[in-house]
């Protein structure tokens, strides 16, 4: 209870939370004007519908953030098998110090290895996973129709309301009567800006959502699939996602009345040719190759870790990369891992020694512009020598 607490209170789940009850509440105050549910059976009907759907929202949401996706015990270990076979199966996580089940993932922001991991929602500030994946979806659904039909609502009643010395002249006295105070008009138009645009941004993550599921391919799992078809995209072998069983068995997977998935999030039923560790393998292979396209860059100029650097320029400014992975604060003379570039930023491990024997490193996001790869800052600085040797 006082860990769901703890994350309610979050920037994310409060906003979520006063946006359901913003719409709630102005949908149910124009919907006794517009269409009575004391008078029609029709307004009955519409108004128990959509507060169906405010309930469903509201359920759903607090039991993808309280029931969570579900994590791996700390150390964990298979219960079968030796180490040699772990760490040839499987990949360790260092903070977590034990290994990674199959679609496990370690997540930055939670601190634990998530059970089928698919990303992490900073509206219900928690991760989507193995356990919450079935309510999460339940819970964009139920706020899809519900926001649909307080657009619906909102919307008619504010023509009326709007056009009301209109209908008083010209109308044929069958018109609802809806009036608005200036407070009242405000929040209804707020409201409807809000369920209009729950609508289309909700809209859109439950259709991807929904194709995940049909899939039975998680966020992640769609990036390591796409790295894998271009490895061996001059090759006649190809890669065989072992979870996908068809769009009837991967919908079971996740939905059901309860929003209970039947899996335990460590042993999965796999496709025809595949194994337990066919993609972890496969994810083994490609940070193997990650690790041998790594560059090692030093930091010419400090960066303040900011994400919009307005010292490094208008271009490094208005092209930042497009996600939520951190920025990295470095000072001259710092010396980088990078293994992802772009066009103005750079992704890479800062690389400190804490002693001799063992490096602690901070991950993340810096602008190019601030730093030159080793090799080439070494052999300037050797061309600089050799021209003042020569100069004297």
């Amino acid at each position: 209870m006082c860990s769901c607490l703890g994350r309610v209170f979050h920037w994310g789940p409060m906003v979520a939370i006063i946006i359901i009850k913003w719409v709630s509440l102005t949908t149910v105050y124009c919907n006794t004007m517009w269409w009575p549910p004391a008078d029609t059976p029709g307004g009955l009907i519409n108004m128990l519908l959509f507060l169906g759907f405010s309930c469903l929202t509201t359920f759903h949401f607090m039991c993808a953030m309280c029931d969570g996706p579900g994590y791996l015990p700390l150390g964990w270990t298979p219960k079968e098998g030796s180490k040699t076979e772990w760490d040839q199966q499987l990949q360790w996580c260092e903070t977590c110090k034990g290994y990674k089940a199959p679609r496990a993932h370690h997540c930055r922001k939670c601190g634990r290895c998530v059970m089928k991991m698919d990303h992490h929602c900073p509206w219900i500030n928690n991760c989507v996973g193995h356990y919450n994946h079935g309510h999460f979806s339940a819970f964009l659904a139920s706020a899809v129709c519900g926001c649909s039909l307080a657009s619906v609502t909102l919307g008619m009643s504010l023509y009326y309301g709007l056009n009301r010395s209109w209908y008083h002249f010209y109308g044929t006295g069958t018109e609802p009567v809806i009036v608005f105070s200036l407070w009242t008009l405000l929040a209804t138009l707020f409201g409807l800006g809000l369920a209009i645009g729950v609508v289309i941004a909700v809209g859109l993550l439950f259709f991807f959502q929904m194709r995940a599921i049909l899939r039975n391919q998680t966020g992640i799992e769609d990036w390591i699939l796409e790295k894998a078809k271009y490895r061996r995209k001059d090759a006649d072998e190809e890669f065989i996602y072992p979870y996908n069983l068809g769009w009837k068995n991967n919908f079971r997977q996740v939905i059901s009345w309860s929003c209970w998935p039947k899996s335990n999030g460590i042993v999965w039923d796999v496709a025809k040719g595949t194994d337990q560790y066919t993609l972890t393998q496969e994810q083994i292979a490609q940070k193997g190759e990650k690790r041998m396209r790594t560059r090692e860059y030093e930091i010419i100029s400090a960066y303040s870790g900011s994400w919009f650097p307005i010292t490094q320029g208008l271009s490094v400014c208005c092209r930042p990369p497009c996600t939520d992975e951190p920025r990295i604060k470095l000072s001259e003379k710092d010396r980088v891992k990078v293994t992802r570039w772009k066009k103005y930023w750079l992704y890479g491990d800062k690389i400190t020694n804490d002693s001799k024997t063992q490096e602690s490193r901070s991950r993340g996001w810096f602008p190019r512009q601030c730093a030159v790869e080793t090799m080439y800052h070494d052999n300037s600085c050797q061309i600089r020598k050799k021209e003042t040797k020569k100069r004297k």
